[in-house]
């Protein structure tokens, strides 16, 4: 079942890049996963036993929902009250949204995280969006195949690139196909941390918004990819905010852009971690903040498990009906 927190009204499309709508799941069971441990080097141990720490990440996901509804982001919050999806509460790795009416369901490398799909939720967006069709990619599990949706590719909606680093949650085949399916560039690179372990997902080492990138470029490693992907994401007009190792290590590159309407308009928001924007140098902040505000919320439980703010979030890129 759902929770739906009251809508913004606002017509969802302020900013093609940032949505004004979100989904989020609350998981009553949650514990990091140990299907993913072995290529998620951002994932770590915590102190504490399982209903303690189920607890502390059910509050943590509330506290979110309520931060953005705050600041005048739609959220629609769901459930998740079973014990065998450990990692239910990124639900950005098995489906996004998309502006001309799409949504897109996608294969997921660990086993236990195929249940993560529900039905309700895609029931939720065709009741109240305008939903065009359902491409699922899901199929390409029992061929080994994966893309993890917004988690392996970020997605620049209005320069229509798919920035997309190797790892094991993502095929190139499979990258090539989304992208000729809905009209995006592939923008493939690699990027391995301190150790050489591939970085598990893109969104981990990029945000991309309407006006600004933050990226943890010196983790790409080979320097034309870099020169590459800086510069087609400055050929796009963004400003780009360099991250350190450091900083992607504590979720600064975990970001998202969303448009929150407020009774004298909208402006955007860019969600992030607590964690992360106490990472953050002024310098940083001073060109991020030329472009939107940083609005952060202490999330720690839930980064135990390798994923911060923008894995939580599912954007809603998707009109509302009657407008």
């Amino acid at each position: 079942m759902s929770t739906a927190l009251e809508l913004p009204a606002v017509d969802g499309v302020a900013g093609v890049q940032a949505p004004s709508r979100v989904v989020l799941v609350r998981p009553h069971h949650f514990t990091p996963n140990p299907m993913t441990a072995a290529d998620n080097a951002f994932q770590s141990v915590l102190g504490a036993g399982p209903g303690t720490i189920a607890d502390r990440a059910r509050a943590e996901v509330t506290r979110l929902a309520v931060a953005l509804d705050d600041a005048g982001v739609g959220v629609a919050l769901f459930d998740d009250r079973t014990s065998h999806t450990p990692d239910s509460v990124f639900p950005n790795n098995w489906f996004s949204t998309h502006p001309d009416g799409t949504v897109a369901l996608y294969p997921m490398y660990a086993r236990n995280r195929r249940a993560e799909r529900r039905v309700d939720v895609i029931d939720l967006l065709k009741r109240d969006f305008r939903v065009r069709r359902v491409v699922d990619y899901s199929s390409a599990e029992y061929d080994e195949r994966f893309l993890e949706g917004t988690g392996a590719m970020v997605l620049d909606h209005g320069a229509r690139l798919a920035y997309a680093c190797r790892s094991n949650r993502l095929s190139p085949e499979l990258l090539a196909d989304f992208c000729d399916d809905h009209g995006y560039e592939p923008v493939l690179f690699d990027a391995v941390d301190d150790t050489g372990l591939p970085i598990y997902h893109t969104n981990v080492l990029l945000s991309v918004g309407t006006d600004v990138a933050l990226i943890g470029a010196d983790l790409i490693r080979d320097r034309a990819q870099r020169e590459m992907v800086v510069t087609r994401l400055r050929d796009s007009g963004k400003a780009v905010v360099e991250l350190t190792a450091e900083q992607v290590g504590r979720f600064a590159g975990n970001c998202i852009e969303l448009t929150a309407s407020r009774p004298d308009g909208c402006d955007r928001v860019l969600a992030m971690s607590t964690t992360a924007a106490d990472s953050l140098r002024a310098d940083q902040l001073s060109v991020i903040e030329r472009s939107c505000r940083v609005l952060s919320t202490p999330i720690p439980t839930i980064e135990g498990a390798g994923g911060s703010v923008r894995c939580m979030i599912a954007g809603n890129h998707l009109l509302p009906r009657g407008c």
